[in-house]
């Protein structure tokens, strides 16, 4: 597996590899994951990695929070992602090439190194889109994805949306698949929620909870203008989980809203009274959300949803667990006080939440990637 991005690094992609590499260990395989040191998540991790089955090598890179400064500009992101990733790449592949029968790329960054090493060293080359990138609005970058993903064995996408723009685009559709993320719902299940609260102290509280990175783009300044809209509503708390940029900014909010807490970096495994303590959880993702993760893990809990309609989000949630909403603070403040004022609508919502996520998010989605191997 080659991905710019791998755990101790926060963020939904890295929490899904997690899964995908736990899961192929268990069936066998052998995973061997080039990576960078955490580039948007403030922590150090081994240089070389190993587990059973399970090899990571981290390479050492400036950081700096560099990737978000830089993505608004795809050539110059290219540059500070590519060339390293490619450079470690063909040095290990020099050494282990007769080890590895496949090449997972993960983003458009990683395809173009796994691009080039299938076709050195004649190898299966699978690439996973984690992302929508509104084509049609990109000309150029279109046409470099159509160079570069078409030489790949397999495509795989998390929504149809990502897989229609890609076919628009001019990709061959029977060498795209659409796979589904998963959790582990032995993990992420239901709890006694009067329990939950009272260990956070959240005690007859309606709960807003926020988890993930503290990015512009996440909503988080939404969020807190929601909060501040809000503040005169005693019974609504806003909880945010998470680190990124924006860090100081939630905690600024806290010091001085009684309505916000900000409780910091969780570690994922360790999320589930969080979710179980909240009423609802809350994604005001601005931009076109490829899938959205947090929601998979909420629901397993049996916690209901609010989230953007952007990107891949409406395949991931419908009316019965959750309610998509426009980002914007008008009409977020409505729907949370409209759920905080009618217990029985959010409590119809609950009941729905777990068999929909077993029937959907579970580790059953992994044999669609792990097809995608086969020769």
């Amino acid at each position: 597996m080659i991905t710019p991005f791998f755990s101790p690094n926060i963020g939904g992609v890295e929490t899904h590899l997690d899964d995908l590499c736990e899961y192929l260990r268990k069936r066998g395989h052998k995973i061997f994951v080039i990576t960078y040191q955490p580039l948007t998540t403030n922590v150090k991790a081994p240089k070389f990695e190993r587990r059973q089955n399970l090899e990571i090598r981290r390479i050492g890179w400036f950081s700096y929070n560099l990737f978000h400064k830089l993505e608004p500009y795809p050539l110059l992101e290219f540059i500070y992602l590519t060339p390293m990733l490619l450079g470690y790449s063909l040095f290990f592949f020099s050494r282990y090439r007769n080890e590895v029968d496949v090449i997972h790329a993960h983003g458009l960054n990683a395809a173009f190194v796994a691009r080039a090493l299938a076709r050195l060293f004649s190898k299966k080359a699978v690439v996973s889109i984690h992302a929508i990138y509104n084509l049609p609005r990109k000309p150029m970058l279109a046409r470099l994805m159509r160079i570069s993903l078409s030489s790949f064995d397999k495509v795989m996408t998390l929504a149809d949306r990502s897989k229609m723009e890609l076919i628009k685009m001019g990709l061959d559709s029977e060498r795209i698949k659409v796979f589904t993320y998963w959790v582990d719902q032995t993990v992420f299940r239901p709890m006694n929620k009067a329990k939950c609260k009272k260990e956070f102290g959240f005690e007859d509280k309606f709960v807003v909870l926020f988890v993930g990175r503290l990015l512009e783009i996440k909503g988080i300044r939404v969020l807190i203008e929601v909060a501040m809209g809000l503040a005169d509503v005693k019974d609504i708390l806003f909880v945010f989980v998470g680190d990124g940029p924006l860090a100081n900014e939630v905690r600024m909010a806290s010091n001085n809203l009684g309505n916000i807490v900000y409780v910091g970096k969780v570690e994922n495994r360790e999320l589930t009274p969080y979710y179980n303590a909240a009423d609802v959880v809350i994604v005001p993702s601005l931009y076109e959300e490829g899938f959205g993760r947090v929601i998979l893990e909420a629901l397993s809990c049996g916690t209901p949803v609010i989230a953007s309609n952007r990107g891949g989000i409406p395949e991931t949630l419908d009316g019965s667990v959750g309610i998509l909403v426009e980002p914007e603070v008008d009409e977020i403040e409505q729907t949370i006080e409209s759920l905080c004022k009618r217990p029985e609508k959010l409590l119809n919502l609950r009941r729905n939440c777990r068999l929909y996520a077993e029937n959907r998010f579970s580790e059953n989605n992994a044999k669609v990637v792990e097809n995608a191997y086969s020769r």
